[in-house]
């Protein structure tokens, strides 16, 4: 199950489950939208992609 952190690993910015700027690499490594485009959708951990994180459908757990 995909870990669905609760902020932004760079500037701790709270991320909600249903937030819609959240953004992840395959590593599920976490960031809002403003600092995903100041790394250049880079994640700095891995140099992977960083992707809008899906949403879950009807809160935290089915």
């Amino acid at each position: 199950m995909l870990e669905m952190r609760p902020c932004c690993e760079r500037c701790r910015h709270e991320l909600p489950v249903d937030a819609d700027d959240a953004l992840i690499c395959s590593f599920e490594c976490t960031f809002c939208s403003a600092c995903a485009a100041h790394l250049d959708q880079r994640c700095p951990n891995c140099a992977g992609e960083l992707v809008p994180r899906p949403r879950r459908a009807g809160g935290e757990r089915p």
